[in-house]
């Protein structure tokens, strides 16, 4: 057998392609490419996760067009001092202590009625500075004013029909809240609250 290769023995030389090195080459750059834009892509899923990305609009445009914020409800229409009729009772072993408040409570504006000793229900049986007594429609009107006067005071509803409260002064009694932080307590009801923004 002629030409470039001859045979000589069992054994035949073994004929190998040429290496592709270019093909190796152009493969390695489009896996490269592959990766680089998958990673990309997942640090921008990342970012959204963390950050609480929104893709159809940016913090500002929601800003822009959210709505100012708007009061909760309106302005609570409370009574006006002179308006609110109080008796007030002392159920402490002081003596006078009925008539003391009731005269500081005059002085604020408020309309006194009864003045005197509580009764045998409450003598010497209000444990805290005081309990304001009323009718259920008192809670969300009277009681509260009054209350700016004597915080920390307890409300109780009973069956009367008219619209008094009784002041019945308590043992750990000692003075009304100081004008101005009554004020300051009464204008604070009087304000609406704002509503929670969704923005």
């Amino acid at each position: 057998m002629g030409g470039k290769y001859r045979i000589t023995g069992d054994k035949y030389p073994r004929m190998r392609r040429p290496r592709r090195r270019r093909s190796k080459l152009v493969l390695a750059t489009i896996s490269s490419v592959v990766a680089l834009g998958l990673a990309g892509w997942g640090t921008l899923q990342l970012i959204d996760v963390f950050t609480g990305g929104d893709k159809t609009a940016s913090a500002a445009d929601r800003k822009a067009n959210c709505p100012s914020a708007k009061p909760s409800a309106p302005a609570v229409a409370l009574p006006k001092p002179e308006k609110i009729k109080v008796n007030v009772y002392n159920a402490t072993p002081r003596g006078g202590l009925a008539k003391a408040a009731a005269d500081e409570l005059k002085k604020r504006g408020f309309t006194i009625g009864k003045v005197g000793n509580a009764t045998a229900a409450y003598d010497k049986k209000v444990a805290g500075t005081g309990m304001l007594l009323g009718a259920p429609t008192a809670v969300n009107g009277t009681f509260p004013v009054l209350g700016t006067q004597l915080p920390g005071a307890t409300t109780k509803t009973d069956a009367r029909k008219s619209t008094d409260v009784d002041l019945i002064i308590g043992t750990k009694f000692k003075a009304f809240s100081t004008p101005q932080a009554a004020s300051t307590a009464l204008s604070a009801l009087t304000k609406p609250s704002p509503a929670p923004s969704t923005c």
